[in-house]
């Protein structure tokens, strides 16, 4: 059980995460300041930095929550299922743990919201993109052990999983492009494309 002290440091924590991403998504990342996120919630510049480590890690802090969950979810998944398919469900099984995740800090429509700052903003993108690659590296060497091949001789763990990180990537882009920006609107959109995979790399485009 949480203690006075640990449930005030949470909610600070929590509501500078939330002041943070409102103003990145209102006025831009670059136009705000650590000194504007701390004024909103009415506690010291010192403070902040006691809970983050500045702004590029408040920024992307839900991202690597959500993260952590999906490289959880690759773990639990079925022996019996073949990688691909393990990562495939446990990406879009994971949906509701994701949400439930998400609201246990920040409402999801500022997420959702902040992953187009995040797409729209180069050094926040740049960082996302590099906090990708770390965890695919942690995916792959989960896809290794579960299969019981090593991942520095074997290159189907990490073939996989650029593969479906390769997918990640053109579902999220096209997704911020769109109208709907609800997580079942991206969740339907990486499915779609998760089932042209095979066709994509292994089939015949031509149509005439």
């Amino acid at each position: 059980m949480e203690t006075l002290r640990e449930r005030k440091k949470r909610r600070t924590r929590e509501s500078l995460l939330r002041a943070a991403l409102e103003l990145f998504t209102s006025q831009g990342y670059e136009r705000t300041t650590v000194d504007e996120i701390a004024e909103a919630v009415d506690v010291s510049q010192r403070t902040f930095f006691r809970y983050f480590a500045g702004k590029e890690d408040v920024a992307l802090a839900v991202q690597r929550m959500t993260e952590a969950a999906f490289v959880a979810a690759v773990r639990a998944r079925p022996p019996h299922e073949a990688p691909m398919q393990a990562l495939r469900q446990a990406f879009l099984e994971g949906w509701d743990t994701i949400r439930e995740t998400v609201e246990s800090v920040v409402p999801v429509e500022l997420y959702l919201r902040m992953y187009r700052t995040i797409e729209s903003t180069p050094a926040l993108l740049a960082a996302h993109l590099r906090r990708s690659a770390a965890t695919e590296e942690t995916i792959a060497r989960v896809l290794a052990e579960r299969e019981g091949v090593d991942v520095d001789t074997d290159p189907r763990p990490r073939l996989a999983v650029a593969v479906f990180g390769g997918v990640i990537r053109v579902s999220e882009r096209r997704w911020c492009t769109s109208e709907d920006i609800s997580l079942e609107s991206i969740r339907t959109l990486t499915a779609e494309y998760l089932d042209q995979v095979g066709s994509a790399l292994t089939g015949n485009w031509r149509t005439g």
